[in-house]
């Protein structure tokens, strides 16, 4: 059974404010979180608050990375969130 690095997806969003004009037009990326919810389904949830996410089953926080095994990967993949194998970088 093979280990993985499961990153998050992101979102590009933007403006990421200052005080310069220039900043209106800059976009970085957002982590999002994954959330296997109680009903065994995921869903991308974005900015949770820590009493949210005790109400999950399990959570991957958007920015962080996580080890998983082969059937969290499957699972996760398909789970219909926007994961997909490029999240994923074996260990």
């Amino acid at each position: 059974m093979a280990n993985w690095t499961f990153r998050p997806p992101t979102v590009l969003e933007g403006p990421i404010g200052g005080s310069e004009r220039l900043w209106e037009f800059y976009k970085q990326d957002r982590g999002v979180t994954v959330v296997l919810q109680t009903n065994g389904t995921y869903r991308q949830v974005r900015y949770p608050t820590d009493d949210q996410l005790a109400s999950y089953v399990t959570f991957y926080r958007g920015g962080y990375e996580y080890t998983v095994d082969d059937a969290t990967k499957a699972s996760l993949i398909a789970g219909g969130v926007g994961v997909t194998e490029s999240n994923f970088t074996a260990q």
